[in-house]
């Protein structure tokens, strides 16, 4: 059903003639008599019943306009919400990412985008890198930040940030007194580490595998800042992110030579042209900043 036909009936029964009602809808008397003439033709029945004092709804024309001011209300509520979308005044961003990234990227990367846009609401998913590339794929979240390389087919990727891998101890930890550290001196020490099932937790295992290292793992994790408070309790050692330091200023960093580990997060979409405006310009900036 043609919109346009249908205002022009609510118009008019509104106005109660359709001299008024053309006036309101800025037509020719002449055009709106044709749109309702089509508007009948259309659904096959007579609406008005036009007299020397105006018009009068029939009984199929009066449930015609109680049903057409609902389809018009729900279509303006529709293109309402688009627009304010599409001038990030309204929405929702749906993004997820690991425990480094929600708890240390994504914060201040939101707090900048609602000081501008405070309209737009974010749903954030933490979970490992293979459970939110699988939330993209399946469209439960438009954007995933996660660890590359990525294996899931049909998602694309942009890189947006390379995270440096440090090893963090106490500032009392022997280790701390040698002038060199080498792989090997960190045989026999005591580490808290990230789940074996997360993507930084491969990454550092590989490297040190290569390194002819084998930790002597005491604890398994998930999140940086509980890793870095057992770190500061207990006196283990931990690889963690440099961008997680922030929350226990008081270990230090300690450098190993000829040891490196870095890992690329990267910006995941299923359908980067069909993202929501919010989303899209959110993505934007993540990629601009990190």
């Amino acid at each position: 059903m043609d919109l346009v036909l249908l205002r022009s009936l609510v118009a008019v029964a509104d106005a109660g003639t359709i001299t008024e009602a053309a006036g309101a809808l800025h037509v020719s008397q002449s055009a709106l008599s044709r749109r309702l003439q089509q508007l009948e033709a259309d659904l096959g029945t007579e609406l008005l019943v036009r007299g020397r004092q105006g018009v009068e709804l029939t009984a199929l024309g009066r449930e015609t306009v109680e049903e057409g001011r609902s389809i018009v209300a729900h279509y303006d509520r529709v293109r309402h919400n688009i627009v304010a979308q599409q001038n990030l005044e309204s929405g929702t961003v749906r993004i997820g990412g690991g425990a480094t990234v929600t708890s240390f990227v994504l914060p201040a990367r939101i707090a900048e985008f609602q000081a501008e846009h405070p309209g737009i609401r974010f749903y954030v998913k933490e979970a490992g890198s293979s459970e939110i590339a699988a939330a993209v794929a399946n469209d439960d979240l438009e954007l995933g930040v996660v660890t590359l390389p990525l294996s899931l087919p049909g998602l694309a990727t942009e890189p947006i940030l390379v995270d440096e891998i440090v090893l963090v101890a106490r500032p009392d930890h022997p280790l701390r007194s040698r002038a060199t550290l080498r792989p090997a001196d960190l045989q026999g020490h005591a580490f808290v580490a990230f789940e074996p099932a997360s993507a930084i937790r491969h990454i550092i295992d590989a490297t040190l595998r290569a390194a002819g290292v084998s930790l002597d793992i005491v604890m398994e994790l998930r999140s940086i800042p509980t890793i870095l408070k057992m770190v500061s309790t207990t006196g283990a050692l931990a690889f963690v992110s440099r961008t997680g330091l922030s929350s226990e200023p008081e270990l230090v960093t300690l450098a190993v030579r000829g040891l490196s580990i870095t890992r690329t997060l990267g910006l995941v979409t299923r359908r980067p042209g069909a993202l929501s405006p919010p989303a899209r310009a959110f993505a934007q900036l993540v990629g601009h900043r990190s």
